[in-house]
């Protein structure tokens, strides 16, 4: 079994925080790798030089960046809006490929938290949604194969590509190899799927990993269900673990903190506290 490589996903607590603090607090607490977002790693606001000085602030602190999450909604009517976010999944594939990140990370859509976007099987079938995806994937992953960077699909719940057998048919209809996996657990163990089959499926596709736990059942999170602190849900870390270790997975594992009450009620907002909190969680888990 290699050393598993850690990173931590910069959004709640730290997306104001400078990216080189970021980073030093995280190499602080043990990370080797910290996954970006478009707070701080953004061709829209970002000249070139920017963009490589946050790679040259992470490196300095001795981390990667493991991936960058863009996760723009292709799902949605406004023609106008729907290419503006393309154009700018496509702009961050090439900015990844200039800053030596390796991978992005998209979902599918429509996002259910959106009171905006359609909701499948009530607004828009599946198979109009299923086309939109595919449509604007197409061109991105007609950038990522000219580049060198991977586009790493992540399923998420109440969307077209929400647990694993709406993955395997939108990976089916899209043959990419550098369409791959950013494999979050928690949103397969939400849909109880059989999450270690899932991995082995997958294979050599999982090119990026969260760590995010589950409780409850769709449709609503907050509600009917909830992302509560690693290991307080329905997933089996140890045999998560192993079925990356079956893989032989080497890549990064990225804590996605989402349990939004706990950090505000117990942790104050501070990011840096649920990073702290997490690297003791995952250290226990992960045996």
């Amino acid at each position: 079994m290699a050393e598993r490589k850690w990173a931590y996903l910069a959004s709640i607590g730290l997306g104001e925080m400078p990216v080189g603090r970021v980073a030093a607090e995280l190499a602080a607490l043990g990370y080797h790798g910290v996954e970006l977002t478009l707070a701080h790693f953004d061709p829209r606001s970002m000249d070139p030089a920017e963009l490589q000085r946050v790679a040259s602030d992470v490196k300095a602190e001795g981390l990667a960046i493991s991936e960058l999450v863009v996760q723009q909604d292709w799902v949605l009517r406004d023609e106008a809006e729907r290419r503006v976010r393309i154009e700018l999944t496509k702009d961050a594939v090439k900015a990844c490929a200039d800053c030596g990140i390796p991978a992005i990370n998209v979902f599918s859509g429509p996002a259910p938290w959106d009171p905006s976007a359609p909701k499948l099987g009530v607004d828009m079938t599946e198979a109009e949604a299923y086309h939109m995806t595919c449509a604007a994937l197409d061109e991105v992953l007609q950038v990522a194969e000219d580049v060198d960077v991977d586009v790493a699909l992540e399923a998420v719940f109440g969307m077209v590509a929400r647990d694993y057998y709406t993955t395997m048919e939108l990976l089916r209809r899209l043959p990419s190899d550098r369409l791959k996996i950013n494999m979050d657990p928690s949103h397969f163990g939400l849909y109880r799927n059989d999450i270690a089959m899932a991995v082995k499926a997958f294979g050599d596709r999982i090119v990026h990993v969260h760590l995010k736990d589950v409780i409850g059942v769709p449709p609503a999170v907050g509600e009917s269900f909830l992302f509560p602190l690693l290991g307080e849900g329905l997933i089996d870390w140890p045999g998560f673990f192993q079925a990356l270790d079956d893989i032989g997975y080497a890549g990064f594992c990225s804590v996605e903190f989402e349990s939004f009450k706990y950090f505000q009620t117990v942790l104050g907002g501070d990011g840096v506290a649920a990073a702290g909190l997490s690297m003791e969680q995952i250290k226990a888990l992960a045996g």
